[in-house]
């Protein structure tokens, strides 16, 4: 993937993390129960609304201003319409939206005007409150911070471009062809994974079903991802039937973090794992028993991978070294919708 395609590298300083966005939510919560007066609170409440959708949906302030939420919030297929696109959110979200609505409906307070320099203010001050500076509180670092967010937790980026209402590369990789309908299923997806935290794998992929090899017992899945690259996985017959999968079928594919394996980059390459991705290594956190390095394989695209310190320190390795990351067929999951 080429620069053009990109929104911000991941590496760019500035934005809070995510840890640091939960800090900030929090915060704006307690803020929003804070009154006793219930105009007071139903007005905080109201800023609080709007936080969430910057924060989960990465808009601009303008259009969530620009929102009539009673129409555009379509709870049944968790998407919430701006002017220009739709946007995904997850069901936990969708329902605090929903409940935060129905209070201000009632007050009739969703109708009422909002000053967005007024906005802007209770952003800083929250900001300032946890400590942040001033512009990190800003809307639009806080969308800034959503993207990174995003890609950090490997959502292909013209998924995230697309979700910000940024103008989308070709989605054209390997021959197959991923389509619109395409990077809304991938997004859904991953909106449902993050809020749920349903798995402990720490590297994803998303890719479109290329070929299939079945044997008596097993088949042999490959992928065309949206990283430009192809991904093997074998799965038993019994679960390829189970799973649907078949020529084009769109599917997510995740590798726990100590099943990869790292390989010096100018080591002679006769390993016989069957993935390989090439990279370099941007962060190492060393510790007593498993070291935990992290890999950028393209401008948008990390691999975490766990190895034995005492294995990874024979590789003789530092940050900004390239690298090579291997891994089984066999220790592929997937999964569908």
């Amino acid at each position: 993937m080429t620069n053009h395609g990109r929104i911000i590298s991941v590496a760019d300083a500035g934005c809070l993390d995510s840890i640091q966005l939960e800090l900030l939510e929090h915060a704006f919560r307690e803020w929003a129960d804070e009154p006793k007066r219930a105009d007071l609170r139903l007005s905080r409440k109201r800023i609080l609304l709007i936080f969430l959708l910057v924060r989960y949906t990465g808009a601009k302030l303008h259009e969530v201003l620009a929102l009539d939420l009673r129409h555009a919030l379509d709870s049944k297929n968790l998407l919430i319409a701006f002017e220009k696109r739709e946007v995904h959110i997850s069901r936990h979200v969708a329902q605090t939206l929903r409940d935060l609505l129905h209070e201000l409906a009632d007050a009739a307070l969703w109708r009422v005007a909002v000053d967005p320099a007024f906005v802007r203010r209770k952003f800083y001050e929250r900001a300032a409150a946890c400590g942040f500076s001033k512009k990190q509180g800003s809307p639009e670092m806080i969308r800034k911070a959503r993207a990174v967010e995003l890609m950090q937790g490997n959502l292909p980026v013209p998924a995230v471009q697309r979700m910000l209402g940024h103008s989308t590369p070709n989605l054209t990789t390997a021959r197959i062809v991923f389509s619109e309908d395409d990077m809304h299923r991938v997004t859904r997806w991953h909106m449902e994974q993050e809020a749920g935290k349903k798995t402990s794998a720490r590297n994803s992929f998303f890719g479109k079903v290329q070929s299939l090899i079945k044997g008596e017992v097993q088949t042999l899945v490959q992928l065309a991802t949206l990283d430009g690259g192809t991904l093997s996985a074998i799965v038993t017959n019994t679960s390829a039937e189970h799973l649907g999968i078949k020529l084009g079928r769109l599917l997510s594919a995740e590798v726990k973090a100590p099943w990869l394996v790292l390989e010096r980059h100018d080591a002679k390459g006769d390993n016989s794992l069957e993935n390989r991705r090439d990279g370099v290594i941007v962060r190492i956190k060393a510790g007593a028993i498993n070291t935990e390095c992290a890999v950028r394989i393209t401008d948008d695209v990390q691999l975490c991978a766990v190895v034995s310190s005492p294995a990874f320190a024979g590789l003789r390795l530092k940050e900004g070294d390239p690298v090579r990351v291997l891994f089984s067929c066999n220790t592929v999951i997937l999964h569908t919708e």
